[in-house]
């Protein structure tokens, strides 16, 4: 704005400034007191990329992320792809080109998000992968469920309430998703030790209305079917749907997520149990990851987040 040509006015100026800086940084209110809350995090940029927000559980996620930034003094930009792979995708180099310190994804595809990725790695931004894996890439971290013992779980709980034995039909989600697989090989791993067999299987892409039309088209064509396992509440909560009054008593259903209309269902006796996860605390793992990345630390390359069986017998302890 103007020039300063004396030496003395020079002098004058940066003692200014340092009697500034000295008072900005004195005292009990110094952010550095704050436990490293702020520490290297203020002023950092976090882009969620999450597969959809159409979907209770990410909807916890996104707001553990957002309470984990907002705690760390970092600014959290949260995209949502639609469960659409090419959005996603665009969504990420929009990212990179806006400079952001660190990328979290939660992919929509497992092997797709692997590309989609590679443009913020080329660009020296650190990935943190939340929820499902990034396929074809190397990521800082994977923050996840255990989702192959979270599958196990559910075979031995849905076979419990069904006597230790019974048909079962399958209800997968989106394929070419970790949590799909994950889930899916944890539950077909234990099905035949809890005296279960998977008659019929069939992806509802982790949809509530798609749950309702594959469980009808499969409980149709397969009428003697006693159980359902599906890889997410909301396809369970759409079988509910399709068995109507049979939910619970002729037919046995159990889910995946432990969200809130879920254990409502279990409460209520339509559905016989689900995997609790935490998906708030899985953001704010991720977001706090993250940020330590965007700091030179070193990570784990695998973060697990623990996961339960809730059934009737202690679905009190996780309604609020």
């Amino acid at each position: 704005m103007f020039q300063i040509t004396r030496t003395v006015a020079t002098a004058v100026t940066v003692s200014a400034l340092a009697l500034t800086m000295t008072a900005c940084n004195r005292g009990p209110s110094d952010t550095g007191a704050q436990g490293g809350a702020t520490g290297g995090a203020a002023g950092k940029t976090v882009t969620l990329a999450v597969s959809t927000l159409n979907n209770p559980f990410f909807v916890d996620l996104r707001d553990g992320a957002q309470a984990a930034a907002e705690s760390a003094g970092a600014t959290l930009n949260v995209v949502d792809a639609q469960n659409d792979a090419a959005t996603q995708a665009n969504q990420i180099a929009d990212a990179v080109t806006k400079s952001s310190s660190v990328v979290i994804i939660n992919p929509v595809d497992s092997d797709a998000a692997g590309s989609a990725v590679k443009p913020a790695i080329n660009a020296k931004i650190p990935v943190v992968a939340v929820d499902r894996a990034v396929n074809g890439a190397e990521v800082a971290s994977l923050v996840s469920s255990d989702n192959v013992t979270g599958g196990k779980l559910a075979a031995e709980s849905l076979g419990k309430a069904m006597g230790g034995k019974g048909d079962v039909i399958a209800l997968q989600g989106v394929p070419g998703t970790s949590a799909s697989r994950d889930r899916g090989q944890g539950f077909g791993d234990a099905v035949k030790g809890a005296g279960l067999d998977v008659i019929a299987q069939q992806p509802a892409n982790f949809d509530r209305t798609q749950g309702l039309n594959v469980a009808t088209n499969l409980l149709q064509a397969h009428p003697g079917a006693t159980g359902v396992f599906a890889e997410n509440d909301e396809m369970a909560l759409g079988a509910v749907q399709a068995l109507g009054a049979r939910a619970g008593k002729d037919v046995k259903v159990f889910g995946f997520d432990g969200t809130a209309d879920a254990l409502k269902a279990v409460q209520a006796g339509t559905m016989v149990g689900t995997i609790a996860q935490q998906p708030k605390e899985l953001g704010k793992v991720a977001v706090e990851t993250a940020l330590k990345v965007a700091n030179g630390e070193t990570v784990e390359k695998t973060i697990p987040v623990e996961v339960k069986a809730v059934t009737k017998d202690n679905v009190a302890e996780y309604l609020k």
